[in-house]
């Protein structure tokens, strides 16, 4: 392989006449006018001492029969400078060829002798670097730099032919290795921006490979003080005496507060009466207690990043799980849907065969009614805090967003005016009233959906929202305040107090308002504003209110629902299920019978059949808890903090 290498730098020599005439001045400029017949380096020991001027360098060329040896001038003359040279003493052996331009070496390096035409490229006259062989037979720099010389990206700068890397030229980057430069601690910048041999500085010459060795361990390298840095620069091979002279010492337990500096005889003395000197081995072993504890905390990190790392894994495994949860809920969905179907086809088919037996039965059966998932509405960014449905137009209108639920199903609007979280909304006539955690209520028009008025409510969040008889309700902190609607404006009529707690809940019903606050709902009467009766609860504060033909429903914080006769106002049921806060409740009602949903914390909403106070279904689409409920045409929309609505239908 050396001699095929060596055997195609013979193109070179000879199609080039060892340097094109425009760049013959330019080589002996840089190198001597005795450039061309210089043959390659001698292989020998890696670094030697710079030879006398008495002494007579003999070469004995490869492939350089022709050329006569030469002398070598006196040490100051027979240094040749570049600046484009090696640095680094590995040969990086390439497998692609590149002419854009990179960065070279900027550190200036001086040769002992005087390399090898053979060795330097024939554009820019610099020794190869990553030399490879071309399909044109030329030898090219792998990296090159070509400043102002025109020469085509893709094309041999000699021939112009189309360049294409053949093989790395191993046998040229091994001569390169061996050529012998001066330590760069030898040398000395000179006006001419190139460098020359220092007299005064390291004498030794050392091959290209090895450089990086010598010159870590130079002794003429400058080195810094460890005592003081204020210390004027040494050079390695003065420190040791520095060292015995110095007048920084310092105490080595000065990390510990010992303020001591002087000299090595100093030194010596005050170890002898250092206070810390005799407790070097206490504190030798806090040191190591103190280590011994960073090493412990880096390995509880670690442990911690682990672990993050798989409540991650498992965290997106939930969420997996909770998808193929859904997927099964609707096919349970379908199924009980098909099942239902079913029922009625059998039941049917036997009212047919024995209708005299059957016909009463028959005609009373109602099949168990299945509420399903239709749709999801996706927009907020935040949880959905309440609903409210505008009847004529079939709008769904929650926190800030108009949604078409008839027709387009899709958001009509985002209004936004509050500062806080949006807590009720409250529909009137055409004009819609939303309160929030900012204590303050809006007024928006439903037809341009543009806000008419602002008023400041109460000097607590408004909580919830309820309007009859052409007035307002507004819940907080132990208050209730009643509002005129006169057009556009709120008059405050008068606040009900002897509230125990915030108030959460409000609804209004025929000639009564309901509150709920801590364990109370307390009924008062609309027209005269008075408390008429005070009902005892359990469970916490009352977060919801339902009133149905025949019932009041209160869901609470601690997870009931309590339901009382609206006629003797005796509690006849308290209903379990949720594990969570009842947030919200709502009513669907037919001439046959009256359900109840609930909305919980535990996400899930609860379908209750006031005939006989069961649970006839359990709705779980929700990713977060449940906190809104609106009923529309038969539909139920439920809100919740995943940031999503959806439409339910039975």
């Amino acid at each position: 392989m050396v001699q095929h290498c060596v055997r195609r730098l013979q193109p070179l020599s000879l199609k080039t006449a060892l340097c094109p005439p425009a760049n013959q001045s330019r080589m002996e400029a840089s190198f001597g006018p005795t450039f061309s017949t210089v043959a390659a380096g001698a292989k020998g020991s890696t670094h030697r001492r710079t030879p006398s001027s008495s002494s007579t360098l003999t070469y004995s060329p490869r492939d350089d029969d022709d050329m006569p040896p030469i002398g070598t001038p006196r040490r100051s003359d027979s240094a040749i400078s570049i600046r484009s040279l090696h640095s680094e003493s590995n040969m990086s052996l390439r497998s692609t060829f590149s002419l854009h331009e990179e960065e070279e070496d900027t550190e200036p390096q001086v040769f002992a002798e005087q390399p090898s035409v053979k060795l330097c490229c024939q554009l820019c006259c610099n020794v190869f670097k990553d030399p490879v062989i071309t399909t044109c037979g030329h030898t090219q720099k792998l990296r090159r730099t070509l400043g102002n010389v025109p020469s085509p990206p893709d094309k041999c700068p000699v021939d112009t032919a189309k360049l294409t890397v053949v093989v790395n030229n191993i046998a040229v980057a091994e001569q390169i290795g061996e050529l012998f430069i001066h330590c760069k601690y030898g040398c000395r910048a000179t006006p001419a921006s190139a460098a020359a041999v220092d007299p005064l500085g390291c004498p030794f010459t050392i091959k290209l490979t090895s450089r990086m060795e010598h010159e870590v361990s130079c002794d003429y390298r400058p080195v810094r003080c460890p005592n003081n840095p204020s210390c004027p620069p040494l050079l390695t091979k003065h420190l040791e005496a520095h060292l015995k002279e110095c007048e920084h010492i310092k105490c080595p337990h000065s990390k510990y507060g010992c303020t001591f500096i002087g000299n090595q005889d100093t030194y010596e003395t005050h170890l002898e009466v250092c206070k810390f000197e005799g407790l070097k081995e206490f504190l030798q072993q806090t040191d190591d207690r103190f280590h011994e504890m960073q090493l412990t905390l880096s390995q509880k990190d670690q442990d911690i990043a682990f672990l993050r790392s798989m409540l991650g894994k498992l965290s997106e495994k939930l969420d997996q799980l909770e998808k193929n949860l859904e997927l099964k809920f609707d096919v349970l969905d379908e199924n009980q849907s098909k099942l239902s179907e079913d029922l009625m086809e059998f039941r049917r088919d036997a009212s047919m065969l024995n209708v005299s037996q059957t016909e009463g039965d028959m005609s009373s059966y109602d099949p168990q009614q299945i509420f399903k998932c239709k749709g999801t509405f996706v927009g907020h960014q935040g949880p959905v805090w309440c609903l409210c449905v505008y009847s004529t137009g079939d709008l769904s209108i929650y926190i800030y967003g108009v949604w078409d639920t008839c027709t387009t199903y899709k958001c009509q609007k985002t209004l936004e005016g509050h500062d806080g979280i949006v807590l009720a909304l409250c529909i009137q006539g055409n004009r819609l009233y939303s309160g929030s955690a900012d204590c303050t209520i809006i007024v928006w028009d439903i037809q341009t959906l543009q806000k008419v008025n602002t008023i400041r409510a109460h000097d607590n969040p408004v909580c919830t929202l309820v309007s009859s008889h052409n007035m307002l309700f507004s819940g907080s902190l132990k208050a209730i305040k009643v509002w005129d609607i006169v057009g556009t404006e709120l008059k405050l009529k008068k606040e009900l107090t002897g509230l125990n707690h915030w108030v959460r809940a409000l609804v209004a019903s025929q000639n009564h308002l309901y509150s709920g606050s801590y364990q109370t709902i307390k009924i008062w009467d609309i027209r005269s504003l008075d408390c008429v009766h005070v009902l005892q609860t359990s469970g916490g504060s009352v977060y919801s209110i339902a009133v149905t033909n025949h019932h009041i429903v209160c869901g609470t914080y601690e997870n009931l629902i309590h339901v009382w006769d609206i006629d003797t106002k005796e509690q006849v049921r308290t209903l379990t299920g949720h594990v969570g806060t009842v947030y919200a409740l709502a009513v669907i009602s037919t001439p046959d019978q009256t359900k109840v949903f609930s909305a919980s914390y535990d996400r899930s909403l609860r379908v209750w059949s006031m005939d006989n106070m069961i649970c006839t279904q359990t709705l779980l689409r929700h990713q977060g808890s449940v906190t809104a409920l609106a009923v529309s045409r038969g539909r139920l929309f439920s809100g919740a903090v995943d940031s999503t609505v959806k439409v339910w239908t039975c």
